[in-house]
């Protein structure tokens, strides 16, 4: 069985740094893992990518320069380094990857930006 269990999330005010982290479980491949948010009313929206051996990683241009993400492929953990944080970021940041033909979704960890 597939897990996948974000944590780090909270309330900080704009301008401000927050971490977020994701734990991976359930599978032995290295695979590429992804952050998706999505704030309230909106949809889904893709923030990063990184891929299993951390060669390549994405951003969408939303993010891009503020956010750095990186991972620790012994621990299969993901982490989202949030800095200079924008009230339109506040959402919820969900872990995600992809597996012999299935989406596998955490249960998101909330971050709210304001003041």
């Amino acid at each position: 069985q597939v897990y996948l269990v974000e944590s780090g999330g909270g309330l900080v005010q704009p301008g401000g740094s927050l971490s977020v982290s994701c734990v991976a479980s359930g599978f032995r491949t290295t695979l590429a893992m992804n952050w998706y948010r999505q704030a309230v009313g909106k949809e889904r929206e893709f923030v990063a990518a990184i891929s299993g051996t951390s060669s390549k990683i994405n951003y969408a241009d939303s993010v891009k320069g503020r956010f750095t993400l990186s991972r620790d492929s012994a621990e299969n953990t993901m982490y989202l380094q949030m800095n200079n944080l924008k009230p339109e970021d506040t959402a919820t940041y969900y872990c995600h990857i992809h597996l012999d033909g299935t989406d596998y979704w955490g249960k998101g960890t909330l971050v709210t930006v304001s003041s």
